[in-house]
């Protein structure tokens, strides 16, 4: 996975295009490393599954 892939997974959950996205324990410190390098980063939410995989959604109101 690289990061090119990352944002436009990411830029779908943000235009709805998806409500959420799975990402396996083994994609999880690239798909990280993307993420909270975005302006809007506090609008992911990030649900952690067993086994360390990570289930992501966008949402409108931004974290605190």
């Amino acid at each position: 996975m690289n990061e090119s892939m990352v944002n436009e997974i990411l830029d779908k959950l943000k235009n709805d295009d998806i409500s959420e996205y799975f990402v396996k324990k083994d994609d999880f410190l690239e798909f990280r490393k993307v993420i909270v390098n975005r302006k809007d980063f506090k609008h992911f939410r990030g649900i952690a599954l067993r086994g360390g995989d990570v289930l992501y959604q966008y949402i409108e109101t931004a974290r605190s």
